[in-house]
């Protein structure tokens, strides 16, 4: 029996190639009839999202075609009032932000589809039903009825099964709109984000621009809930910008910020825009919904090998309704700068860039978009260490520690291994780093000796032990219980 997983999009790919990796079999039910590949919609794919599109077999190919920036400006008026800067690489497997049009990472997950024999992606499937009891959830399309384990929901924003569920999107929306347009132009500058409060050619808003792949490049302007889009209005408002130019895409869209009241209901799990929806600055949209693939994926494998305990999918839930929310109160501080909706917000916003013209110490308090990042799951009941993300590092033994999809143990200077077969299947790498090539990962964990740490399958860490006089044996397997869910 496969996992059904509605939604063709790029978190529902994601997920589907993750399962894959796990050995699961997914059938993906996707309502187009085929997949459009126009304009670019969401472009800027973080730097741990990349590791996670590894693991699904596209995130060399992602950061390849896309352009790396690692530097951003932002101006008021004619003035510089912040700036950015990313570190170089470094031992990193990849840069901090790469601009890749979703259209082509969509195009790299559906060519990895067609290679891996678990997945079987259909289109023109629209749902129309959908059941569940204890062991399986049926979906019903206007072909029929596909039956399977579990059900990830990835439908986007409009989630015909988060309606069937019954579930509310409450939130709110935004009255003004955002003109989008893709151009393929020379600007004059190099590949790096700029960011303009009140430019001459927006004046009492602001416009974005990020760099793309072949010379495009993404601007977004915010503009009046009346604006007409028509060509004359979008040409005007380009040529302001650059004189030569070429169009390859528009369109305009109105932001939301609305979540779903829990993310699993029973065997099914709702990702990315069918469970939260947000405004696009800071590249919290897609990155967070790969992310959702990816927590869910390894949950469902072990449930579905009955290796784990009654709280891990419940635990989905736990997660990653937490990152939804502080990517959603990030997100609504940065829209309350953007379009202050009272007096008190537009009086604040209004002192603050004309302070920051002159007082550094005011560009701190400018929001122009704070730029995803992993979410630590400090509150998470299957963890005791805090949940971070842990580093990436290249292993004595070959490959990164990233690329594993399993559980594995670091140890340092201790010794572990597992006692009974339940944690042979659930731990398959035991990685001791006390070999010179590994002691950098050691340091980056701040691990002393005698320490070992629970990684999960999603890289974050579960548990930093010391090992006590009767040995790892007994809090390891501790561990191991709490995190997946027993």
């Amino acid at each position: 029996m496969s996992v059904v997983v509605v939604g063709g999009g790029p978190v529902g790919m994601t997920a589907a190639l993750l399962l894959a990796r796990h050995g699961v079999p997914t059938t993906v039910l996707e309502a187009a009839p085929s997949r459009e590949m126009v304009g670019s919609r969401s472009i800027c794919v973080q730097r741990d999202v990349l590791d996670i599109l590894a693991r699904a077999g596209v995130g060399a190919q992602v950061a390849e075609v896309g352009v790396t920036w690692t530097h951003g400006l932002t101006f008021y008026r004619s003035h510089v009032v912040g700036e950015i800067r990313f570190p170089e690489v470094g031992s990193a497997a990849f840069p901090p932000f790469v601009n890749t049009p979703q259209t082509i990472v969509e195009l790299l997950l559906e060519q990895r589809i067609a290679e891996e024999p678990l997945v079987d992606l259909r289109y023109g499937q629209r749902v129309t039903g959908l059941s569940q009891d204890g062991s399986s959830v049926t979906v019903t399309t206007v072909d029929g009825p596909v039956t399977g384990s579990h059900c990830v929901a990835a439908d986007g924003g409009h989630s015909t099964v988060r309606e069937l569920l019954g579930l509310p999107f409450d939130g709110m929306s935004f009255a003004d709109r955002f003109l989008i347009a893709d151009i393929r132009a020379d600007l004059g500058f190099t590949a790096e984000r700029r960011f303009y409060f009140d430019p001459p050619w927006n004046p009492g808003r602001q416009v974005l621009v990020h760099p793309q792949p072949g010379g495009v490049w993404r601007i977004d302007w915010q503009v009046p809930a009346d604006f007409e889009p028509t060509n004359d209005n979008i040409e005007a408002r380009i040529r302001q910008i650059v004189a030569d130019y070429e169009i390859v895409w528009v369109s305009v869209y109105r932001f939301h910020q609305r979540r779903v009241p829990r993310m699993q209901v029973g065997r099914v799990l709702l990702a990315g825009d069918a469970a939260h929806v947000m405004s696009p600055f800071g590249a919290r949209g897609l990155n967070s919904g790969i992310a959702d693939a990816d927590n869910l994926a390894w949950k469902i494998a072990l449930d579905r090998q009955d290796l784990a305990g009654p709280a891990l999918l419940p635990s989905y839930d736990a997660e990653r309704g937490a990152a939804a929310e502080e990517n959603l109160r990030v997100t609504g501080n940065t829209m309350r700068f953007l379009v202050p909706r009272t007096d008190e917000d537009r009086t604040h916003r209004t002192d603050v860039l004309n302070r920051a013209v002159t007082d550094e110490s005011a560009r701190a308090e400018i929001d122009a978009g704070k730029l995803a990042e992993p979410f630590p799951y400090t509150d998470s009941p299957l963890t005791t260490s805090g949940g971070a993300l842990c580093p990436d590092a290249q292993l004595m033994r070959g490959g990164r520690l990233r690329e594993l999809p399993t559980f594995r143990v670091l140890t340092n200077w201790c010794d572990w291994h597992p006692a009974d077969a339940w944690e042979r299947l659930v731990v398959p790498d035991v990685i001791p780093l006390d070999q010179e090539d590994d002691t950098v990962l050691a340091d980056a964990l701040g691990l002393k000796p005698r320490q070992a740490v629970v990684v999960r399958p999603d890289g974050h860490v579960a548990a930093v032990l010391t090992e006590p006089p009767g040995g790892l044996a007994a809090p390891v397997t501790a561990a191991l219980r709490r995190v997946t869910g027993w």
